[in-house]
């Protein structure tokens, strides 16, 4: 064994009390993770199997992974869930349907997010009548799917009687390991390292071999049981010349036992190690092929049990019998094993091996590994695509065919991040072809905007393919130029994207879509808001433009840039309708975050709530960072002052703009107006689309109550272009309301109101209440005032628009009249993953429903609801469907 031969971990007393109280909190329900991380040989493995032998009374799974089944999707959760699939009855049949296709037991394309909760739902079901113990060995050999599958599941635990234990060479290539709980092994110190060697030799030793074998081994415990046989004890005290690192020391000692094994016995063990399934039917086969005696080359095999499974005494043995191997030893043995391989059963580790076994271009093989492409892809093996896609075009000898296998495995390789491999493959695009030349252009363009460097922005890569696609293919070219100016928008570069997409505009008639969103904003750069409204206001105004479909960020940007409420609200709604049918966790939380910003402006803060923390339970499942900027409309519209401040200063400077915006409304909110003046300022004067639009309003409102009345009239300007470009009435009653501020014209603050005067304007109308109260009571009209203001308070207060309602309060009591105190509501003492599940619960979802929406184990909702009805003072669920403030 790596770390020692009698039955005593030594040294490992902090690793084994971690251990243990993994598994003591699964034994009482409180479910958890941990990742035993550190070099070869430092004794994770065998710290796993001090974990099998304590893990008395649990139901135990295992799998370990493969280097070379990385490229096979769920090869790794396959494995572990394998004793549990006799369960798979008893899930829902959406999230048995998943499992069935990411394991090839069914034809589709499975969601990786869903095939997380399916594999929950799976492991629950295992849990029914004792804990259970998850061992994964080899982790940074997992396949990606896996290894996001296993994530999910490693931070979902929680509330459950379930264990996962992962070891993992250190450093990790894979971030998902690197976010759960760890502990790096360390080598062990010398009165531990010298029991050690004693136990395992056995023997007395010399004390200059031993001090040598110690300094040699530095602590590590497979060092220091294999360092004396790589030369023996005479050569080690007679000077043995030290290897790079301990690894190499490990991998020279077991090379060093392979050397003596005969020809025949070899080739045996290359052919195990070039296997990774450790399937002894397929290696038989494959022996017999080669000509070789398995059964007698077995018997003088060290490191290596031949059994029900193939398996090497430790992963450093497998790659070491693989590397020691002659490059001609290694294509024959995979060459053999692809002979085997059922072409039906299992068609992607034949074209796999059948690649191995390539010593040159091979278009056979090259299209094989492309149909694995193709079939990794439906199952949600991006990672998997990405490899065969790589290994095919380096054995595809049309230049045409390998430059669309090339762009195709850099397509592959940005979906999963990595983006030094997609760098280099990009410097092998050569083609003379414009649309592939466009391509490459625009996966040059998004692998910039995702490494935010390079010689040129991510802009001018797409600039330039729209360019080369301006003659051939118009259409194309048009959707190019508005992806750029979309990249301008979140980039903060429009007008010089704009003037190149002036400079070589593609050719066609403006009319409806594409080509009339990209004319109106080229308009609107350089002719302004009337002209641009002319063109671009019809496209908004239609919310199921395809255009939209595409970019609903550019719809949502321009739409607000318009002050067209219906728009806004109907681009988001259908972002999330069209993330949900796909099932995209990269275009549901965009279309979240966008609806729920947009129901934020309406003042129903319980339904942004219930989207925000969807979005957000997404982002927690796929590892992403949720998007801030729904939750800072949120914030600036309660205004709450700690809260919100609290979550301004946690921002990214990337969100500053939208920062700066939410702090202007905060602040004249709280009547602060020299904070919302210097915040409203920023947002104008840096702001790109959108943000600066929004902002003038409260410019206009906190220059005025500052003095600096010409700032509030070029504002209050700027805004007009705006509005009346739009023609819409969210954006002629904000305007009216702050021309009223401006000039003082009573008639004006009517107008607002009466524009307003629209269920999901009553945020804006409640505000322009207020303002016109204001106004009334400065001209000494007190009976009028207190009836706007009141009118105002109650509006403000019943939605829970506490920095403006409170400031209504103010205003009403100045006039004479106390202002009624704010009901609380029950939402008001929750947090929003609490609302959002009283919501779903409230509307008569169940634990198991509610579980699959947020990604969470029924048993984790139902302590979510014991702690809501805690809060609320319920007792039942019947109790939580009659409260309205929930509802």
């Amino acid at each position: 064994m790596p770390e020692t031969h009698t039955d005593v971990l030594i040294g490992r007393q902090d690793e084994i009390r971690r251990l243990d109280a993994v598994l003591r909190g699964a034994r009482e329900g409180r479910g958890g993770a941990l990742v035993l991380r550190g070099e070869p040989g430092i004794g994770k493995s065998a710290l796993l199997r001090h974990l099998d032998e304590a893990a008395t009374g649990f139901l135990v799974m295992r799998a370990s992974g493969a280097e070379f089944e990385m490229e096979l999707p769920f090869a790794a959760l396959h494995q572990l869930l394998a004793p549990a699939t006799g369960r798979l009855m008893a899930l829902p049949a959406p999230h048995r349907k998943a499992l069935e296709i990411a394991f090839g037991l069914d034809t589709g394309t499975p969601d990786p997010f869903l095939v997380g909760v399916a594999s929950l739902g799976l492991l629950v079901e295992s849990v029914r009548e004792r804990p259970l113990l998850c061992v994964v060995d080899d982790a940074q050999w997992l396949d990606q799917a896996s290894a996001k599958a296993l994530a999910f599941l490693a931070r979902r635990v929680s509330a459950e009687s379930i264990a996962l234990v992962f070891a993992a060479r250190e450093p990790s290539r894979l971030p998902e390991l690197d976010e759960l709980p760890g502990h790096s092994l360390q080598g062990l110190g010398e009165p531990d390292a010298r029991a050690l060697l004693a136990a395992a030799i056995g023997a007395p030793l010399d004390e200059r071999v031993r001090d040598r074998i110690l300094a040699e081994a530095r602590g590590n415990p497979l060092a220091l049981v294999e360092l004396p046989r790589t030369a023996g004890l005479a050569g080690m005290a007679g000077g043995f010349a030290q290897p790079d690192s301990v690894p190499g020391v490990i991998e020279q000692s077991f090379r060093s036992r392979l050397e003596l094994l005969p020809t025949a016995a070899r080739l045996l063990v290359t052919v195990a190690a070039a296997d990774p399934i450790g399937d002894p039917g397929l290696l038989w086969r494959a022996a017999e092929l080669l000509g070789i005696d398995a059964a007698a080359a077995a018997q003088s095999v060290p490191l290596v049990e031949f059994g029900t499974r193939i398996r090497f005494s430790h992963p450093l043995a497998r790659s070491a019998a693989y590397r020691a191997a002659a490059p001609e030893e290694r294509r024959r043995a995979h060459e053999a094993l692809a002979a085997v391989t059922d072409p039906v059963a299992d068609p992607d580790r034949r074209a796999w091996h059948r690649a191995q076994a390539s010593a040159g271009p091979d278009e056979q093989v090259a299209a094989e590994l492309e149909a694995s492409a193709a079939r990794a892809r439906e199952r949600g093996g991006v990672a998997a695509a990405a490899a065969f896609l790589e290994r095919s075009a380096a054995l595809t000898v049309s230049p045409v065919r390998r430059a669309e296998r090339v762009l195709a495995a850099v397509q592959a390789k940005l979906s999963v991040g990595d983006f030094d491999t997609a760098a280099d493959l990009l410097t092998t695009v050569r083609t003379d072809d414009p649309s592939q030349a466009a391509r490459a252009d625009l996966l040059r363009g998004r692998l910039s905007f995702a490494r935010r460097r390079g010689d040129e922005g991510p802009t001018a890569y797409l600039l330039r393919a729209a360019a080369r696609l301006a003659a051939t293919d118009p259409a194309w070219s048009r959707e190019c130029f508005l992806d750029a100016i979309e990249m301008g928008l979140l980039l903060g570069g429009l007008d010089h994207v704009v003037e190149a997409v002036r400079k070589a505009p593609p050719s066609g008639e403006p009319g409806s879509g594409a080509a009339a969103v990209l004319t109106g904003l080229i308009s609107l750069v350089a002719d302004g808001h009337p002209a641009a409204g002319e063109i671009l206001g019809p496209v908004v105004g239609d919310a199921d433009d395809e255009v939209w479909a595409r970019r609903p960020s550019l719809g949502f940007m321009v739409a607000t840039e318009l002050w067209n409420f219906d728009a806004l609200y109907g681009i988001a709604t259908r972002a999330v309708a069209a993330g949900r049918e796909s099932g995209s966790f990269h275009a549901l939380p965009i279309g979240l975050a966008m609806q729920a910003t947009a129901t934020v402006h309406t003042g129903d803060f319980g339904a942004a709530m219930e989207l925000i923390s969807e979005e957000e339970a997404i982002a927690d499942a796929t590892g992403a960072a949720p998007l801030v900027y729904p939750r800072l409309h949120l914030a600036a519209m309660r205004g709450r002052r700690k809260d919100a401040v609290e979550l301004f200063a946690s921002v990214d400077h990337r969100m500053s703009l939208s920062v700066q915006w939410a702090t202007a409304v905060l602040s004249n909110g709280l009547a602060d107006y020299p904070a919302a003046l210097k915040a409203a300022k920023q947002a104008v004067e840096y702001g790109a689309v959108g943000t600066a639009g929004l902002a003038l309003p409260e410019l206009v409102e906190a220059a005025m109550r500052c003095g600096e009345t010409e700032v509030a009239a070029a504002a209050l300007a700027s805004l007009q272009e705006r509005t009346r470009a739009g023609r819409q009435a969210w954006g002629l009653g904000v305007e009216a309301c702050a021309r009223a501020l401006v000039t003082e014209d009573e008639s004006a603050y009517q107008e607002a109101i009466g524009l307003l005067d629209d269920s999901a304007l009553v945020v804006y109308r409640a505000r322009a209440q207020l303002l016109y109260g204001e106004w009334l009571r400065r001209q000494g009209r007190r009976r009028d005032a207190r009836s706007a203001l009141r009118s105002a308070h109650e509006s403000l207060s019943d939605l829970g628009v506490e920095a403006f309602a409170e400031r209504a309060a103010g205003e009403l009591r100045a006039t004479g009249e106390q202002a009624r105190s704010r009901t609380s509501k029950a939402s008001d003492q929750l947090t929003m993953q609490e609302v959002h599940i009283a919501r779903l619960v409230a509307d008569a979802a169940t634990s198991k429903e509610v579980a699959a929406k947020l990604f969470l184990s029924p048993r984790t909702v139902d302590a979510h609801l014991r702690n809501i009805f805690r809060k609320l003072g319920l007792t039942s669920r019947r109790q939580l469907r009659d409260l309205p403030d929930i509802r």
